[in-house]
């Protein structure tokens, strides 16, 4: 755990920042959120083709107790005091018991698979605006966030677009797929000459991003996860995602959290930068000039855990739930048979209501 002094030390650094027109090093924020500062004789691993090496595993869940965005009541405050993280800290002690509880108990709940981790010394994963918020919306990004369904929010399910993308087990989207959730955080890296490979355990989908200086696809190609190219900029890898589909919530959608929509615009920013022999420090820059008044950051550690084991993310087998859903909630398939004569039909009809 880096000491008192150091901490102190960049401190400082990050508040006088302004005056001396810089901001602090990935490694010096990386430090500041509760990374171990790197060897003074480290130096950046590389490729047998000389590029960055970025592989290994790094899952999230080390950082599953810091929220995406900062409680209100902490306004500008990017990090915990020491008692305030003491606190943090035995909370998050306490949620991981729950598996020992629920044992003596009987019973097998949320604590037998949510794997929340612990949390950073910084206040939320989002560093930038200043109150660790994402920002106001846009006049067209509240209408579209009132008009959002999702398990979350519908009691009577008619149509397959009252479920979003996670409830459909397509897509988290982005950022939200690069961010801590209850289960399932794994995230592997891969390399070769050319490419940089994101492989993530929720909803399996795996990003492959080639080093390139241009646009991977045309505009009216749009994919889940986006179109994303790579770049180095001295240790960092830059990828820049567009062509995203504009129908995935811009943050986890769930109790207490306003849904956050997306549109086509929708640009992420990314930067991978390696701050010591197990650490990278990640940031992501997302604008939507369609949803959000104004760009946001989300920046972090990443720690790497090469033991953490991923595995298949079956989400509903046989895409049961859906149907089963709208079936069982909506009126109008009060009296008829449990099973439609034709599946295929069903679905169409089900598409245009």
């Amino acid at each position: 755990m880096p000491s008192c002094k150091l901490l102190a030390a960049l401190a400082w650094v990050l508040i006088a920042a302004p005056l001396a027109a810089q901001q602090p090093s990935p490694a010096e924020l990386a430090v500041l959120a509760g990374a171990p500062p790197a060897p003074d004789d480290w130096q950046v691993p590389r490729t047998s083709w000389g590029e960055p090496d970025l592989t290994g595993t790094w899952p999230l869940d080390v950082v599953g107790r810091t929220s995406t965005e900062r409680a209100p009541e902490l306004g500008d405050r990017a990090y915990y005091t020491e008692e305030e993280y003491r606190e943090a800290l035995a909370n998050a002690d306490a949620v991981a018991s729950n598996y020992e509880a629920e044992d003596a108990r009987g019973e097998i709940g949320s604590g037998h698979w949510f794997e929340w981790g612990t949390p950073l010394r910084q206040t939320s994963l989002i560093l930038s605006p200043a109150n660790g918020r994402i920002p106001p919306l846009t006049p067209a990004g509240e209408r579209m966030s009132g008009e959002m369904r999702s398990s979350w929010n519908v009691v009577q399910f008619d149509r397959i677009a009252d479920f979003n993308s996670l409830d459909r087990c397509l897509s988290r989207g982005l950022p939200s797929s690069m961010t801590p959730f209850p289960y399932n955080n794994g995230v592997r890296i891969f390399q070769s000459p050319g490419q940089v490979v994101i492989q993530l355990e929720l909803i399996h989908e795996t990003r492959v991003i080639p080093i390139v200086s241009e646009t991977a696809l045309p505009d009216h190609m749009r994919q889940w996860l986006g179109a994303s190219v790579g770049r180095w900029e001295g240790d960092t890898l830059v990828i820049t995602t567009t062509n995203l589909t504009g129908e995935t919530p811009m943050n986890i959608v769930g109790p207490g959290n306003k849904p956050i929509p997306t549109s086509r615009e929708q640009t992420v920013v990314e930067r991978l930068t390696p701050v010591g022999p197990n650490t990278i420090f990640y940031q992501a820059t997302v604008s939507d000039p369609v949803v959000l008044t104004d760009s946001y950051t989300l920046a972090f550690p990443w720690s790497r855990d090469d033991d953490y084991q991923m595995f298949e993310y079956a989400c509903h087998e046989g895409n049961t739930v859906v149907p089963y859903y709208i079936r069982a909630t909506s009126p109008r398939f009060v009296g008829e048979l449990e099973n439609p004569s034709d599946p295929a039909e069903w679905v169409r009809d089900t598409v245009q209501r």
